[in-house]
């Protein structure tokens, strides 16, 4: 029996991926482009769309007035001073080299986590996923609290190593050796989506 597959594309956003966004140039965007994590990325999507798997986009982003978001969240508190994650804009647009097509899931979150207080789990419930396959960014935040969540949900959950970047090599090697308690660590060439 074929078990019934998902791919989370994490929080890849033009505020947070982007080289013309507020950290293509340094950061997160930089380790983004060196380890092409959009490239892979696409493949992954490619792949996963030719062995007939979903697709959902999660992506991190606030009402205009910022009202969901945080005040004291050490990660979210600077988002209305420095105008990121404003949802209807550009920054919060998926990266144009990755853009969903129709039939694609769109949950949006205002957490770290892509299952709290979003769409994604009637999504999976409503189609029977039982195995997540997901990559983005961060490795430490978004793709940790996905594989935390999700095997605690009991799906089988898949981290795609090369579609995963952190602010720094360091911070995403550290993330990656703690994964494999909580899931599987594949490839985009490599991970089963059928």
């Amino acid at each position: 029996m074929t078990t019934k597959s998902l791919l989370l594309v994490l929080d890849l956003i033009n505020d947070l991926v982007h080289a013309d966004g507020p950290n293509g140039s340094q950061g997160m965007g930089e380790q983004v482009r060196t380890r092409r994590v959009i490239e892979n990325m696409q493949r992954a999507i490619a792949r996963a769309r030719q062995a007939g798997a979903l697709i959902g986009y999660v992506r991190v982003g606030f009402s205009p007035d910022y009202g969901e978001c945080p005040a004291a969240s050490p990660i979210f508190s600077r988002a209305r001073e420095h105008g990121l994650f404003k949802l209807g804009t550009w920054g919060t647009e998926v990266h144009p080299d990755i853009a969903p097509q129709p039939g694609d899931f769109d949950i949006i979150k205002h957490r770290v986590s892509p299952f709290y207080g979003t769409n994604l789990e009637p999504i999976l419930r409503a189609h029977r996923i039982e195995r997540i396959v997901f990559g983005g960014v961060s490795t430490s935040a978004v793709v940790h609290a996905t594989a935390r969540e999700g095997h605690d949900r009991d799906y089988q959950c898949v981290v795609l190593e090369d579609c995963c970047a952190a602010a720094s090599a360091e911070e995403h090697e550290h993330s990656m050796q703690i994964l494999p308690r909580f899931a599987t660590v594949s490839s985009s060439d490599d991970a089963e989506f059928g």
